[in-house]
């Protein structure tokens, strides 16, 4: 007979395969972004805008991105996938945002007459019928360096990233959890926490950006690494945040930057890696980092009696996972 705590990490195990993206299914999604890259490229190329370079970028490229998501309470089939195109622009209008997504636009409406497309705030999505993809296609301008890009914001704003150094920080970290014994590796930890966001702030991701669950965890992981089972991870992940958030402990790295003292804000800060002026935690009130310590605690608490539980009681151990996870982990674990 298994015990509860092997029962406990075979669950969670499995509900992460459940939510990653299929490895079969990675060829396709990998195929179809050549495909569009190439067909985009042609028609920027027609209307003589030019396109420097189209490097990987977002969850899919980093191996953090959810398969499904929760829409109220229940999962819905879906995956997005970003796609920037890098611009030389050659004129002022060529360094619009609102110009550039009018003519990528117009692009993936000549190239997929038969996807639905939308705008958001930095880019247009298209989304093919049937399959359940989502392609973000955002423009970047280029700078000297092929390795950092500019952000072009709705408001104006332009910030200086590197799309290749968010990916090279995320995997740096999933190499090193796969150096340890046992099966939990960084990327699904992300994977976990993105989904328990979804259920515990339904309605409210957009506030808690996938970009700051993806650098709590990150803390998480420099300061406490992985266990060998994903509950005993999760408790500690949970403690460690919950403690550092309430606190408003400055959270930066050093991957990048080399930090001569902390930096300071007037609620809490959470650095962007590759960007040290960049604030991602800067948008939220003092209520909302409230929240999101609270919420951290309970989860926190709600892995312990998980943990608790005694063996011959497993539905309860399954009912404390429900808390974090919501009902499809009952289902699909």
């Amino acid at each position: 007979m298994f015990s509860q705590k092997s029962r406990l990490h075979a669950r969670i195990g499995s509900f992460v395969d459940w939510i990653r993206t299929e490895k079969s299914r990675e060829s396709n999604i990998r195929a179809q972004t050549e495909e569009i890259r190439k067909r985009v490229r042609g028609r920027a190329e027609k209307d003589g805008l030019v396109i420097r370079s189209t490097p990987w970028s977002g969850s899919f490229a980093k191996k953090t991105g959810l398969r499904r998501h929760m829409v109220g309470k229940h999962p819905v089939e879906g995956q997005d996938v970003d796609l920037p195109f890098v611009v030389s622009p050659k004129t002022a209008e060529d360094e619009t945002l609102t110009s550039l997504l009018d003519r990528f636009d117009t692009y993936l409406g000549h190239s997929y007459p038969d996807t639905t497309r939308e705008r958001t705030k930095s880019s247009v999505k298209m989304s093919f019928v049937g399959t359940k993809l989502n392609y973000d296609v955002v423009p970047l301008l280029a700078t000297d360096d092929d390795q950092r890009q500019i952000l072009i914001r709705s408001d104006g704003e332009r910030r200086e990233t590197s799309v290749q150094a968010h990916i090279s920080f995320i995997k740096s970290r999933t190499g090193m959890s796969g150096q340890q014994k046992g099966r939990v590796k960084f990327n699904e930890m992300v994977r976990l926490f993105k989904w328990w966001r979804e259920v515990q702030f339904e309605g409210e991701c957009d506030t808690y950006t996938s970009m700051l669950l993806g650098l709590l965890c990150s803390h998480a992981f420099d300061e406490l690494g992985v266990e060998r089972t994903y509950q005993e991870t999760l408790v500690k992940w949970f403690a460690k945040l919950a403690h550092d958030v309430e606190h408003r402990k400055a959270i930066y790295f050093s991957d990048f930057v080399i930090w001569d003292d902390p930096p300071t804000s007037s609620v809490w800060s959470v650095i962007d890696p590759v960007s040290q002026t960049n604030n991602i935690a800067g948008h939220l009130s003092r209520a909302e980092v409230d929240v999101l310590a609270h919420l951290l605690a309970q989860g926190r608490d709600d892995m312990l009696q998980a943990i608790a539980v005694p063996d011959d009681e497993e539905d309860r151990a399954v009912s404390q996972l429900e808390r974090l996870f919501g009902r499809p982990i009952v289902h699909n674990s």
